[in-house]
């Protein structure tokens, strides 16, 4: 029997994080597709579990628990080996901040819903979609790269030589940015992290490309 229930997405870079965490954490679960492209995401059932009719949410012995970084925060408490924060808490704070130029700067803008809306309400094409996306995400790697490449607590990883929270959410920005033309050519050390994150099993196979409803 599975610890828990995942209704996600492959391709949701949101998915991606909570996927890589129970990973590491050693964590089973039963793996639910939603196509946003077909709007499965908004079908009565899963309205029931998550009324935002958004992906993922976690089903807990508790009940449902949607938004990935509540979903992280909560496996971290409840499950906190291997610790995807630090010990300190100018490390979980730093850790944190990171994590939440990728969860609430980038990622909320370059969405698929906000991307949907560009184009039947702006007649946004496909380049224009495309040029959306780049201004935010470079915006915000740009300022992840001076944070990593100058501050000392950066290691192996964002922070230390461990992954967290700020790699889960890094990872799977940098993989939903290759989609849009974002590179890392200007991003050394992200460049750097990411290839690190890649060499961890449990986070690689969080990727989309190894999901069951991959296309």
């Amino acid at each position: 029997m599975s610890d828990f229930v995942l209704h996600n997405y492959f391709r949701s870079s949101t998915s991606v994080r909570v996927r890589a965490a129970l990973n590491l954490k050693g964590l089973s679960y039963d793996y639910v597709a939603l196509s946003l492209l077909k709007g499965e995401q908004a079908s009565p059932e899963h309205l029931e579990l998550n009324p935002q009719g958004l992906v993922p949410t976690l089903v807990t012995d508790h009940g449902p628990l949607p938004q990935s970084l509540a979903i992280l925060e909560w496996l971290e408490e409840v499950y906190p080996t291997p610790p995807l924060l630090p010990a300190d808490p100018w490390g979980r704070a730093r850790v944190r901040s990171l994590a939440h130029i990728v969860a609430l700067d980038i990622h909320p803008v370059n969405n698929l819903r906000i991307l949907k809306h560009l184009e039947s309400e702006f007649g946004v094409d496909a380049d224009g979609k495309a040029d959306w996306f780049g201004t935010w995400a470079h915006a915000g790697m740009a300022a992840l790269e001076a944070r990593l490449a100058s501050e000392p607590e950066t290691g192996l990883f964002s922070h230390g030589d461990t992954p967290t929270i700020a790699d889960l959410c890094l990872f799977a920005q940098v993989l939903n940015n290759s989609r849009f033309g974002v590179t890392l050519d200007n991003y050394p050390t992200i460049a750097r992290i990411q290839n690190a994150c890649l060499s961890v099993p449990e986070i690689e196979r969080a990727a989309p490309a190894h999901q069951p409803d991959a296309v």
